[in-house]
């Protein structure tokens, strides 16, 4: 058996694997982008695009940062001049490092081509360390005990999708880049103009109207309760997975899983719901369904275990 002083002998020497490391961050990318801003004005754009200043760790850096983005909102150049007078007017010149620093920056790169590569290399060092932060969290709550287990996990789930949710900012893209895909995008509809480009709904009125559901498309199903919504959405997801073999995943706060396949298997059975509680026969009409949703591997519900009330 491992006795308690083991296991906390044990928890003392992966602490000191870890005492020794250093917090995730590059001063070479972060000079890198800084320089870039100072050379390019598309630079400082660029990487105020993928960059906020809390991304950068050395603290000078984030000052930096800031002026340059507040010389950009105004529309001025940046240069060396502009930026040691908005440092000065900010009372940040002598922490950013002074007129040695910034004439330094300058020398680190010498183009600014490489700006959205040292950007982003940035982020991700700022992504790990608020995985760091969340991570030192979960644990402070695990050893001091507040809340019960479920409390606990739900708050580090929350930390954890916090920083996930930080990963996945989506950065500014120019026009310029979207007009050819979105050309071809064109191109590829009209070359089946009149037929169903997306997925079917397997309402054929609908899909002539909508050619089908389109990537990136947010359809809402309005109306007042008890009117057929989840009924109507559940058609579509069984024509589009079975008919179609489409990846669809259907959540529901209303009704548990079980509901929703019972609904699935009622309908591809051609049996009202209500008969399974009232005709001894429906079972085996129902039944001949599931083979029809065991190969329809790629769909798949989410659903509170039970209904909510």
């Amino acid at each position: 058996m491992t006795s308690v002083s083991q296991l906390a002998s044990s928890s003392a020497d992966r602490a000191g694997e870890f005492a020794g490391r250093q917090t995730p961050w590059s001063n070479d990318a972060e000079q890198a982008v800084l320089g870039a801003m100072v050379l390019d004005q598309d630079a400082a754009l660029k990487a105020a695009e993928i960059l906020d200043d809390t991304m950068f760790y050395k603290e000078s850096h984030r000052l930096l940062f800031r002026s340059m983005i507040a010389l950009t909102e105004r529309g001025d150049v940046i240069d060396p001049v502009t930026l040691r007078d908005e440092l000065s007017r900010r009372g940040d010149l002598d922490r950013a490092g002074g007129m040695e620093y910034i004439a330094a920056l300058i020398d680190v790169v010498p183009t600014a081509a490489n700006v959205e590569y040292h950007a982003k290399i940035i982020r991700d060092k700022a992504v790990l360390r608020r995985l760091v932060e969340a991570a030192t969290g979960i644990i402070q709550d695990v050893y001091e005990g507040h809340g019960s287990a479920g409390e606990v996990l739900d708050n580090a789930e929350h930390r954890v999708f916090q920083v996930a949710q930080f990963r996945r900012a989506e950065e500014f893209i120019r026009i310029k880049e979207l007009i050819w895909p979105t050309m071809e995008r064109i191109e590829q509809l009209q070359s089946g103009a009149g037929s169903v480009t997306g997925v079917p709904s397997g309402f054929v009125d609908l899909d002539r109207l909508t050619a089908g559901f389109q990537r990136a498309d947010l359809v809402i199903i309005a109306a007042r309760p008890s009117m057929g919504k989840t009924a109507l959405a559940l058609n579509i997801v069984q024509h589009a997975a079975i008919e179609h073999n489409t990846g669809v995943a259907f959540f529901s706060i209303e009704m548990s899983k079980d509901a929703l396949v019972q609904r699935l298997l009622c309908s591809e059975g051609l049996q009202h719901g209500r008969r399974l509680f009232l005709d001894r026969n429906v079972e085996g009409r129902v039944g001949a369904a599931a083979p029809v949703f065991g190969g329809a591997g790629r769909c798949a519900t989410a659903a509170p275990r039970t209904a909510a009330g």
